[in-house]
């Protein structure tokens, strides 16, 4: 039986190994762990150089990232929209990411939101390489987040049958909830 203890780590792309440390430093205060480079990829031994960064993100949480400099320029997948990929990262409360969005103002980043998702709030931004961040804080209660676990396999199954929006968690979103 597989046990998994934690995620170790989330790697993505980046344009530029140095500049994507040096934002994350800047910005949100993730310090380089770690950097691996090769000219050979280890588990296919391909010819293929890359720079791969290891970010800390927290928590022993690692955000990773592989420059690639013999490979076509990187993009997105244009089928999905832009909100959908992104890397979320909690903060303690409210008033951190209220000091979180000020402070990437300040320092000239575009940030989205704060937007309610009911059990929690969020704001939106992209790092130099156009990968969506949302910094958020848990709001829900103990009870909210057991009934959203509870109605969990019922939504799933109403989901795959319908592919139409399942009402089992609409009070997320009310107006009586979010007042």
């Amino acid at each position: 039986m597989i046990n998994i203890k934690q995620m170790h780590h989330v790697a993505y792309r980046c344009n530029d190994a140095k500049e994507t440390a040096n934002w994350y430093q800047k910005m949100l205060n993730m310090e380089l762990q770690v950097a691996i480079s090769e000219d050979k990829v280890p588990s296919t031994k391909a010819p293929d150089p890359y720079m791969h960064i290891f970010l800390d993100a927290g928590a022993g949480n690692i955000l990773a990232f592989f420059e690639l400099p013999n490979s076509p320029q990187m993009g997105r997948d244009p089928n999905t929209p832009e909100w959908v990929q992104h890397i979320a990262f909690l903060l303690e409360d409210r008033a951190a990411l209220v000091a979180a969005k000020a402070d990437l103002e300040a320092k000239g980043v575009e940030v989205l939101g704060i937007t309610s998702h009911g059990i929690i709030h969020s704001i939106y931004f992209f790092d130099p390489n156009g990968h969506r961040l949302e910094l958020t804080y848990a709001s829900g209660t103990a009870e909210q987040m057991a009934e959203l676990k509870r109605v969990a396999p019922a939504m799933i199954e109403e989901w795959s049958v319908t592919k139409k929006a399942p009402q089992h968690a609409a009070w997320l979103h009310s107006d009586e909830f979010n007042s």
